[in-house]
């Protein structure tokens, strides 16, 4: 595997090349908070944006918690955006700037869990760790023809990665393990004749290493129906701030009313205007439920919009305001719709 690595690994700005000093650790912990359910693509572009702005730990804990959250924008799951900026504070006031170099301490730190801390501590400091993430669980599965369906067969993928985890060079050989998930042991048609493992790999002597891993069928996500108020004055349109606590807590986003299991209409409408419907829907998938929204646009009339509590957003610069894809998504219907009409 590190032989394999050191020929084809991935060039990514979190890593160091192989066999190569590691990386510093808050490039690997910032790289691994955003790639958490998230691809590869989608995060170059904010890790770049995010390093060139907070360049260290310490300047990432002393930023303003509204300035983070705006440039996570894009990537989803705020809580980890949130667990972030804790973890980055708490490893300046009880670390002195520095990441815990062992997994055990860095366990005690917010957001990070068992996986992120092996990671970070055999990529960032040598140390042996055993790093099982969705691309080592699917080589493993298929190394060993591990039977048993995830997420109950998660256990033994951890024992058979920690057999043929290496002392040597550990951050590399996890590497290593994932790009071979993300580029050549891939879940559907996987290019056996290429993987350095073929000649060991019982899924492959089967005849057919694309039925594993075996999954438990995943229960289909309910469905929730919400509105999105676009109130509109003089080249600008009303956003609020979401509270701290929940879904998309703490971003900006336009006023939205409750998401819920039938259509609410205008129910918590922000003010009393002459709404009218945007045509077409958006959608939009959250970890635990699909959401399909409708958008009601509003006009204030003269001298009322200063009563609307919220700030004005020019329009034209909306996409500076980091608002997060679903309010993204309707912000582009409803300005598609008021050109239609």
């Amino acid at each position: 595997m590190l032989a394999w690595y050191d020929r084809h690994a991935r060039a990514l700005p979190w890593r160091s090349p192989p066999g190569t000093p590691p990386p510093d650790p808050y490039r690997v912990w910032l790289s691994e908070v955003m790639l958490q359910q998230t691809t590869v693509a989608a995060v170059r572009t904010h890790f770049a944006r995010f390093t060139q702005r907070w360049p260290t730990v310490r300047d990432l804990a002393a930023a303003h918690d509204e300035a983070v959250m705006t440039a996570w924008a894009g990537l989803g799951y705020y809580a980890r955006a949130r667990n972030m900026l804790a973890c980055a504070r708490a490893v300046v006031a009880d670390h002195g700037g520095h990441f815990p170099g062992d997994e055990q301490g860095l366990l005690t730190l917010p957001g990070i869990g068992r996986y992120t801390a092996a990671a970070i501590a055999a990529i960032a400091f040598g140390r042996r760790a055993v790093v099982v993430d969705g691309n080592v669980e699917r080589v493993v599965a298929r190394l060993f023809a591990v039977e048993t369906p995830l997420p109950a067969a998660k256990p033994e993928l951890y024992a058979l990665t920690d057999r043929i985890t290496p002392s040597e060079r550990p951050g590399d050989f996890a590497q290593a393990m994932m790009d071979l998930g993300a580029t050549i042991c891939t879940p559907r048609n996987p290019l056996c004749a290429l993987c350095p493992l073929d000649r060991d790999c019982a899924a492959r002597a089967s005849g057919d290493p694309a039925r594993l891993p075996r999954k438990v069928p995943k229960a289909a996500r309910p469905r929730r129906y919400g509105t999105i108020f676009w109130i509109e004055h003089d080249g600008a349109v009303l956003l609020v701030r979401r509270p701290d606590k929940g879904l998309l807590g703490g971003m900006r986003a336009l006023p939205t009313g409750p998401w819920v299991e039938a259509d609410p209409g205008l129910a918590d409408a922000p003010a009393a205007l002459d709404w009218r419907w945007i045509g077409g829907h958006v959608e939009h998938v959250f970890t635990h439920f699909a959401l399909e929204l409708r958008v009601a646009c509003g006009l204030p009339e003269k001298g009322c919009a200063s009563q609307l509590d919220g700030e004005w957003w020019p329009i034209e610069r909306l996409d500076t305001a980091g608002l997060p894809t679903v309010f993204a998504k309707a912000a582009r219907r409803a300005i598609e719709g008021e050109a239609d009409g």
